[in-house]
């Protein structure tokens, strides 16, 4: 199952509601919409700094991820931006697929 990271930044309504509801009240949110979408939570965590919270997610497509994302973002209450994350197996993958690319100046 594709895996995502989604960083996200709180509004000043988010932060307010954030306040009201505690940080574990957050995470069930998060965990409840992803599974209603046949996803899993692997992980969340608030941060400091220019990101607020940060999600790791097992999801089963990137239209799934995208409605979550959408349902956050139209919520007003915070903005979501959504990584493909790719492991070391899938990477080994993409490095073994050649394409026809060649850099600029290349013959």
């Amino acid at each position: 199952m594709p895996k995502f990271l989604v960083s996200v930044v709180y509004t000043a309504d988010g932060a307010k509601g954030l306040r009201a509801d505690g940080g574990t009240k957050r995470e069930h949110v998060i965990r409840m919409a992803l599974e209603s979408l046949g996803g899993t939570l692997e992980a969340f965590y608030f941060t400091m700094g220019e990101t607020d919270a940060i999600v790791i997610a097992d999801v089963p497509d990137t239209i799934a991820v995208a409605a979550v994302s959408l349902s956050v973002s139209a919520s007003g209450a915070a903005r979501c931006v959504t990584t493909p994350l790719l492991s070391p197996a899938e990477m080994d993958h993409a490095v073994g697929r050649k394409t026809a690319y060649k850099g600029p100046g290349v013959a």
